[in-house]
């Protein structure tokens, strides 16, 4: 009895052994997967987007994150508000559309908790044609579609001033509205219409005032197809850097921090240079 007790014994810590220093067992994580060098873990960075360039610039990114541990997920967005809501709720970590000036008045208007994680590229807002083929040609009375938010509406303004089509009160800024226009020689008229419809109603009105992600997405190239753009060497270029946006708090997160290094890369600068033509400018 003795005997077959011991062997019971025996035989049950034999496999106790086995389960916990034997074989070990499979990992259930992919073995494909990326991992991080740090933790181990692969990490999942989403990252809301309006088309292009945004979109296409972060695509250039995913395999070097890929390589150190970091899943890039790209979520698409054609408007200016959704993006941020997403960030400020926690549903996506960060986002890639807006300028720093727009990134401000939203939080200001908000009250929300956005703060800038890098700086990547510049797009010179432009004047298309639509009825009126020409700056030249502009009739008296002739509308003019711009952005209805904020700060892209002073942007606007400010462009048709420094073109000499306007006036406005010297204290109006970048938040400049049609009722800071002091000076309108061709008594002009404004429809103001959300970005993302400027190009959709281009040949409803004799000139349209775009962002040039819109313009990119509706086939217009900002280049030659502007009829006038936004100096790069104006102060508008620092106020309107597109940035990496986060909530604040998570601007010195490992994944984000890598993801700005990434985006502000030689790689990254030659592809903005060799595809956009003038259009998009980095600003690293």
């Amino acid at each position: 009895m003795k005997k077959l007790l011991a062997l019971a014994m025996a035989l049950t810590l034999c496999l106790g052994l086995a389960a916990c220093g034997g074989t070990p067992a499979e990992d259930p994580a992919d073995e494909n997967t990326p991992q991080t060098e740090t933790s181990g873990e692969t990490v999942t960075l989403r990252v809301g987007a309006t088309p292009a360039p945004h979109q296409e610039i972060l695509e250039q990114v995913v395999d070097t994150l890929a390589a150190q541990g970091i899943t890039l997920e790209i979520v698409p967005y054609t408007d200016y508000l959704t993006p941020n809501v997403a960030v400020e709720e926690g549903e996506d970590d960060a986002n890639f559309f807006q300028h720093i000036t727009y990134m401000e008045t939203y939080n200001a208007e908000n009250n929300t908790h956005l703060v800038n994680a890098g700086s990547i590229h510049y797009e010179p807002m432009g004047i298309y044609a639509g009825k009126t083929t020409s700056l030249e040609e502009i009739p008296d009375g002739a509308v003019i579609a711009v952005p209805n938010d904020a700060t892209n509406e002073g942007r606007a303004l400010l462009l048709l001033q420094d073109l000499g089509l306007i006036e406005l009160k010297e204290d109006a800024g970048l938040e400049a509205t049609p009722n800071d226009i002091t000076s309108n020689p061709k008594n002009l008229e404004f429809k103001e219409l959300e970005a993302a419809m400027l190009p959709q109603t281009i040949e409803e009105v004799d000139l349209s005032i775009i962002n040039s992600n819109y313009a990119l997405q509706a086939g217009l190239n900002p280049t030659t197809d502007a009829l006038a753009s936004e100096d790069p060497e104006s102060d508008a270029a620092q106020a309107y850097t597109n940035i990496i946006a986060v909530k604040e708090g998570n601007e010195n997160n490992e994944a984000i921090k890598a993801l700005v290094a990434a985006l502000q890369s030689d790689e990254v600068r030659e592809f903005i240079e060799s595809n956009y033509n003038g259009s998009v400018l980095p600003m690293f």
